[in-house]
């Protein structure tokens, strides 16, 4: 397996846990579809996983799949860890 850089687990540390925020607002604003300061984080919190996705992919390679992330040439996606081997 490819070894990667330490500065890669920050990123996605920092990404996974973006993640989780809008899982949780997600969850949230399900049952509550009216509350405006949660929207408004979801849509920071949007943007800003937005930014950290582009940062990682942009050094490491793409993410998804299905038309997520683009691909790098080569074709990339057989190049280990993929992300749920991190």
């Amino acid at each position: 397996m490819k070894q990667l850089p330490p500065e890669f687990y920050p990123l996605m540390e920092q990404l996974q846990a973006v993640d989780f925020v809008l899982v949780e607002l997600t969850l949230y604003l399900d049952t509550h579809p009216e509350d405006l300061e949660a929207i408004k984080q979801f849509n920071h919190y949007a943007k800003e996983r937005k930014k950290l996705k582009k940062a990682v992919e942009s050094i490491y390679g793409p993410l998804q799949q299905f038309g997520n992330s683009y691909s790098g040439y080569p074709w990339n996606w057989n190049d280990s860890p993929w992300p749920w081997q991190i």
